[in-house]
C-alpha cells in the first residue's frame, strides 16, 4: 500500500488547530529546513476543506542543502529559458506563454515591446528595436 492509498488514514486538523512539533513545507522552509524525505504524517485543511497542506514532524525534518554558485547559475538558464522569447531574444521579468503563444505578446500580436518589461542583457549590449 502506497502512500496514495493510505493519505486518507491521515489525521487532519483544521486551519490553526495542529499540534506543536507538525509544519507544513512552507513553516519548515521559514525555520531553514527540509522534510528529508520522510512522509506526511497529517494534513491540514483550510477554506471549509477546499485546500490542504501536509504536515511534517519537525524532530524529523533535515537541514536545507545551501545555495551554490552552480546551482544558481542553473536556476539562472532555466528561468532564462522561460522568459526569453525565440523569435526578439528578450528576456523578460517574467515567464513567457511560450506553449500557448510560442513567443512573447509583442511579438504574437505585432505590437511594438515596453522596454520597461524586459532586461537588458548582460554586458550592457542594447537591444535592437
Amino acid at each position: 500500500m502506497g502512500f496514495a492509498d493510505r493519505h486518507e488514514e491521515l489525521p487532519t486538523y483544521r486551519w490553526r488547530q495542529a499540534p506543536a512539533g507538525f509544519a507544513t513545507r512552507r513553516q519548515l522552509r521559514d525555520m531553514g529546513l527540509r522534510p528529508g524525505g520522510q512522509e506526511p504524517v497529517a494534513r491540514i485543511e483550510c477554506r471549509s476543506g477546499k485546500r490542504f497542506a501536509w504536515l511534517y514532524r519537525i524532530d524529523r525534518a533535515a537541514p536545507k542543502i545551501p545555495m551554490t554558485l552552480a546551482k544558481e547559475a542553473a536556476l539562472d538558464r532555466a528561468m532564462a529559458a522561460r522568459q526569453t522569447c525565440p523569435v526578439c531574444r528578450r528576456r523578460y521579468f517574467f515567464a513567457l506563454p511560450l506553449r500557448t503563444l510560442g513567443s512573447c505578446l509583442e511579438c504574437h500580436d505585432g505590437t511594438p515591446a515596453d522596454p520597461a518589461t524586459y532586461t537588458q542583457p548582460a554586458g550592457g549590449h542594447r537591444l535592437a528595436a
